[in-house]
């Protein structure tokens, strides 16, 4: 057997033995800083990334690296408390791991949130941004033999946000009250933050907010068919007119998404009931 099959069957495998007669339709997955979504769901069951076969650990700031099943919204969700990425040295294989052992699962949609820069020149800290398209400067996760039980060799990625679920999104926000920007979010690998250039160039590609994750789940999601709604945080303003003591700050970004997160949440679970 393919080792990433076998890889992926140990860790399903594990995850419903720990959830018994659960059956997630909702995959979510939390950025940093807002793990706070977390805490809305009720009877919750804790899995610890540490205690699944075959998963790496999320090292990043903000991220708790557990997966949290239970209920939101009326649905039974399976939430990611912090994500892997690239620039923690793991290979796609391993970023993707948790989408695909989601989709083993049976899930029939994926809701992705990020902490990103602004580089669109309108948008401000703390703004949510509804993501309707994307650009990828990172590897491509389907690069590899294909895994056929999965999706296609050439999967399209015509929509890879989901339409009915960025207008029922917007319809939602408006009835909340809360104020929602649409944009294209792009992802680079990071660690690094972009230089003011870079910044500048990706602005004039048509990026509005740029981070260092998402798209690669997306892309295993929509690989295998699964429906996508993805929300980013803007966290900084990712500009190229500083002040001379301008510094971007993990920290700060953290602080700002979780400033944010009470919005977002509200958001996701009203989604998820009208599902």
């Amino acid at each position: 057997m393919d080792q990433r099959i076998e890889r992926i069957y140990k860790a399903a495998d594990y995850v419903r033995d720990r959830i018994g007669a659960l059956e997630p339709v909702v995959g979510i997955v939390l950025g940093s800083g807002l793990g706070k979504l977390a805490d809305r769901i009720t009877d919750s069951v804790v899995i610890p990334y540490r205690e699944i076969p075959g998963f790496p650990v999320s090292t990043a700031i903000g991220h708790k690296g557990n997966f949290i099943v239970g209920q939101l919204g009326g649905k039974t969700v399976m939430a990611m408390q912090g994500r892997f990425h690239y620039y923690e040295g793991y290979p796609m294989e391993l970023v993707v791991l948790p989408i695909r052992v989601m989709v083993k699962l049976g899930i029939k949609w994926l809701f992705v949130s990020n902490a990103a820069g602004g580089v669109n020149f309108d948008f401000k800290v703390g703004d949510l941004m509804i993501i309707r398209d994307h650009i990828n400067l990172l590897p491509n996760p389907l690069v590899g033999q294909n895994l056929d039980e999965f999706g296609p060799r050439f999967p399209d990625m015509t929509r890879p946000y989901d339409p009915a679920l960025v207008e029922s999104a917007e319809k939602i926000a408006s009835s909340l009250g809360i104020a929602v920007r649409k944009g294209v979010y792009l992802a680079g690998t990071g660690p690094s933050y972009e230089t003011p250039s870079e910044y500048k160039y990706f602005r004039m590609i048509g990026a509005d907010a740029v981070g260092m994750s998402t798209i690669p789940e997306v892309i295993a999601a929509r690989h295998s068919s699964v429906p996508v709604f993805g929300m980013s945080v803007i966290t900084n303003e990712a500009h190229d007119d500083y002040a001379d003591d301008y510094e971007n700050n993990g920290d700060d970004v953290v602080a700002a998404a979780d400033a944010a997160a009470d919005k977002m949440s509200l958001l996701f679970g009203k989604l998820i009931e009208s599902l």
